[in-house]
């Protein structure tokens, strides 16, 4: 009875600490009417550190979030600039009713408990930029970093949510040999990854670099969630199909690449590609076929995606990650821009498409009791960012619906399927 009692003392005094609530709910709508849509994931993500449950409204109003009214998370709209609308639960319950019916295509997902959130970076400044790193921060979405030794010493397992920062999981240092081979930033990088290979027991970057992502892999089967931009796709799936070959030439690993590796890729050893050819001149910016970037004719005042339709109510995961005010999508290139639909294999799930070039830019797939998502291009908001330019500054993009598919991922490990009344 005393246990019990001290269980109602503490709920009560915790939420007087969070801020006095009445009948109502705060509407955080991600339409055209909304002012950040990126901060507002972000209100979403403190809702939830503070064990405060989030209804996300999938297909209403562009995806928007419904939350318990409570002044501090009003307050918290206001400090942070996004819009919002106080509703009383009479019409809450009428949205819900709506979005119930089984002609509407829309649903209610459960969000109950921020996912702890990591990225795999390098712990040295690269002359690059990261889109996730510098969303995570805009929208004030607290990460943990970690590399090849936390990986290696299994400390994904304290995490539900891993990005993959812009990596080369093949040991060749992004093919930058050709351009930036003599440049300091690409020298110390390849002496701080071959010192950490031989402190880690392996006699070359290639073979670490494997095994990290082999633990990525295990980390994603167990059931974490796995999110992916630029080469840290297209780069993860080669090495995981090469891993019984050399595909990496002298100035890579000081040895020959084996002159069978084409015919030695072990393509069920891959996430989402087959059948591709491997790009083996080590001067050429490219690892493989799979990228579109190679030989691509698109132009820039074309170069748009389609985000597709799924069914929220049959279909809540693609949904989930596909909420957006817009279903039409700039493009952007990077290392890796796009996939060549051609190379994806049949189980993997094409969310975004440039349908006249044939080429995938937003895919997502399964793996044991994991998810994994890959994003192609490297910022929304910068069409062609090149090593060593400034970092986009979001205050200038803050309802980028490119941003929002990457902060769709973030959340999504933090839902669960809401039963509707009947």
């Amino acid at each position: 009875m005393e246990k019990k009692f001290k269980k109602i003392i503490l709920f009560f005094l915790a939420w007087a600490t969070f801020g006095s609530a009445y009948s109502a709910e705060l509407l955080i709508p991600m339409d055209l009417s909304q002012t950040n849509h990126l901060k507002a994931y972000g209100i979403a993500y403190w809702v939830l550190k503070q064990q405060v449950a989030v209804d996300w409204l999938l297909n209403y109003r562009g995806g928007s979030f419904a939350i318990p009214y409570a002044t501090a998370i009003e307050s918290e709209c206001k400090i942070r600039g996004v819009s919002y609308e106080v509703i009383a639960d009479g019409q809450y319950g009428a949205i819900l009713a709506d979005i119930a019916n089984p002609e509407q295509n829309m649903d209610v997902m459960k969000l109950e408990k921020a996912p702890k959130v990591c990225v795999y970076s390098p712990k040295s400044k690269l002359p690059w930029d990261d889109a996730v790193t510098l969303v995570l921060t805009y929208a004030e979405i607290p990460y943990d970093v970690v590399y090849d030794d936390e990986v290696l010493d299994g400390k994904l397992l304290q995490y539900d949510w891993l990005h993959l920062h812009h990596e080369d999981f093949t040991g060749q240092y992004g093919k930058f040999y050709a351009s930036y081979g003599n440049a300091p930033w690409y020298l110390e990088d390849v002496a701080e990854q071959e010192a950490r290979a031989k402190r880690r027991g392996f006699a070359k970057v290639s073979q670490m670099k494997l095994a990290v992502a082999k633990s990525i892999r295990d980390f994603v089967f167990g059931g974490g969630f796995m999110f992916a931009m630029c080469s840290a796709t297209d780069s993860y799936d080669i090495a995981l199909a090469a891993q019984n070959t050399d595909i990496c030439d002298v100035m890579y690993d000081h040895d020959p690449q084996d002159p069978q590796a084409q015919e030695k890729l072990d393509f069920s050893q891959c996430f989402a590609f087959q059948n591709f050819h491997l790009r083996t001149n080590p001067y050429e910016y490219e690892y493989s076929d799979i990228d579109a970037n190679f030989g691509r004719t698109v132009p820039k005042d074309l170069d748009y995606f389609t985000l597709f339709d799924f069914s929220a109510k049959w279909d809540p995961v693609p949904t989930m990650l596909c909420q957006d005010h817009t279903k039409i999508i700039k493009g952007f290139m990077g290392q890796t821009t796009a996939f060549k639909k051609q190379f994806i294999k049949s189980n993997v799930l094409i969310m975004g498409q440039n349908k006249s070039a044939n080429e995938a830019r937003y895919i997502h797939g399964e793996y044991g009791k994991g998810l994994w998502t890959w994003y192609a291009g490297h910022d929304p908001e910068d069409y062609q960012h090149l090593v060593g330019d400034p970092p986009t500054n979001l205050d200038l993009h803050p309802n980028s619906p490119g941003y929002r598919l990457i902060l769709n991922n973030v959340l999504f490990p933090a839902a669960r399927k809401k039963k509707q009344k009947t």
